[in-house]
């Protein structure tokens, strides 16, 4: 890639993640009181997640939270989410993932490739004895949002979803008509991205690995309850991404709920200190609602 193309690249995922993100905005900055944290590096074939754990006082087992960070962030960053959920009495750990690519473990895009790819983690935290047998949700915000989608719809594990402003049919995302001659400039540089780190070959094999990614994809296998949360002013993921899903989930029976914030902008709770703590007591909410009060 030519150093011109990598800063488009990069002012490009800048402006669609809205610009600086203040993770500890409404989270622990460092460990609470009782909360104890570790890290982990674990491979699984040609993916190696790396983990942030943090654990509430207590010998457990504890409901579980695997968090997925948005979409060119890693686990370290969820640090404050991973503390906050310790806070409320479950054990959490994020997870950020780098695939096997020409002998080496990079960042990519496409990072999950395989069917089993979706469960590795899921793997790793049900062998932690600490972890309460039924009782683990994914959450994820952004590209996180649509990895705890997919987690879902590979694993009956999964109790139950939190996805915050999540793309849900690739294909539609970068079709969509945008107004703004810089956001179409964007878009067309994020889909040349991907269609860069996906390796593929064919336009059809780009296309399927497109539709891979995409939850509307699996919206027959998704059985967990959803709580889809989006900004009504993104513009990066419109909110029509998750009512999308939403009109698909309840065609089939299933239990999901959509909460649009108004004026909310993409990855808002890392920046809207006011909207970000009304989306995270709903988070909250909806665990104790289907993962068995702490």
């Amino acid at each position: 890639m030519s150093r011109y193309r990598v800063i488009a690249v990069l002012a490009a995922l800048l402006m669609l993640s809205g610009g600086c993100l203040n993770y500890y905005l409404i989270h622990p900055d460092r460990d609470p009181v009782g909360v104890t944290t570790w890290t982990e590096d674990v491979t699984r074939g040609p993916l190696r997640m790396h983990l942030e754990w943090a654990q509430p006082s207590g010998a457990g087992p504890f409901p579980t939270v695997i968090v997925h960070p948005p979409g060119g962030k890693v686990a370290a960053d969820m640090k404050g989410v991973g503390r906050d959920l310790a806070q409320h009495g479950y054990l959490a750990v994020a997870a950020d993932y780098r695939r096997l690519i020409d002998g080496e473990f990079r960042r990519n895009a496409f990072a999950w490739r395989e069917s089993s790819d979706p469960v590795a983690a899921l793997g790793v935290v049900r062998a932690q004895p600490r972890v309460g047998g039924g009782r683990i949700a994914a959450l994820g915000f952004s590209q996180g949002g649509i990895y705890s989608l997919l987690m879902s719809a590979h694993s009956p594990e999964i109790k139950a979803v939190m996805a915050y402003y999540p793309v849900t049919n690739f294909r539609m995302w970068f079709d969509t008509e945008r107004d703004s001659p810089g956001f179409r400039v964007a878009f067309r540089l994020i889909e040349w991205y991907f269609r860069r780190e996906s390796g593929a070959t064919s336009e059809a094999e780009f296309e399927e690995m497109l539709r891979r990614a995409s939850p509307m994809t699996y919206v027959e296998s998704i059985r967990a309850p959803v709580l889809l949360i989006h900004g009504a002013d993104d513009t990066s993921a419109p909110v029509e991404e998750s009512r999308r899903l939403e009109r698909a989930l309840k065609e089939r029976g299933r239990n999901v709920e959509l909460i649009v914030v108004p004026g909310a902008g993409h990855v808002f709770n890392f920046r809207q200190p006011e909207e970000a703590r009304r989306a995270w007591d709903a988070t909250l909410d909806w665990l104790r609602k289907y993962l068995s009060p702490p």
